[in-house]
């Protein structure tokens, strides 16, 4: 929940506050390597790309019908997604997930489907599908 993230990263805040043991030894660290002249190296800047649980809460299952397997064949693959996601989220947990370059998303909202079975009357869940095309070379093992 986003309202208690400030408790889950209160951690990170505790150990990185001013005048914390790893600031300080850091700083004695610099000190003595200016001193001596030697020359401090900066550690390369990581990417913000993060694989982990975003992935998986937007792409719930692999989408498997028969026009689904056709349009594999020409690079798009369909996946059922939830309903709050958008375009560019879809895009990101699919690249994360199966390690592919996406160059396109287009999305399809099933409405729920009125069903009978003898009196009783219900109604078939709705759900969304996302039809997502990769880079030409590049497959999806799903099937």
């Amino acid at each position: 929940m986003a309202l208690l993230d400030f408790l889950k990263n209160k951690k990170a805040r505790d150990k990185s506050a001013p005048g914390s043991k790893t600031e300080k030894v850091s700083k004695a660290l610099v000190a003595e390597k200016l001193e001596e002249g030697a020359e401090i190296k900066t550690p390369p800047r990581q990417s913000k790309k993060s694989v982990g649980t975003f992935s998986y809460n937007t792409v719930k299952e692999p989408h498997i019908s028969e026009k689904a397997t056709y349009l594999a064949d020409k690079n798009k693959y369909t996946f059922k997604v939830y309903h709050n996601v958008n375009k560019l989220e879809i895009k990101k947990s699919v690249e994360g997930i199966y390690g592919v370059d996406v160059l396109d998303v287009n999305m399809i909202k099933i409405p729920p489907k009125k069903r009978r079975i003898g009196r009783t009357e219900g109604f078939k869940k709705a759900f969304t599908k996302a039809v997502v095309t990769i880079k030409e070379g590049q497959k999806i093992e799903l099937f």
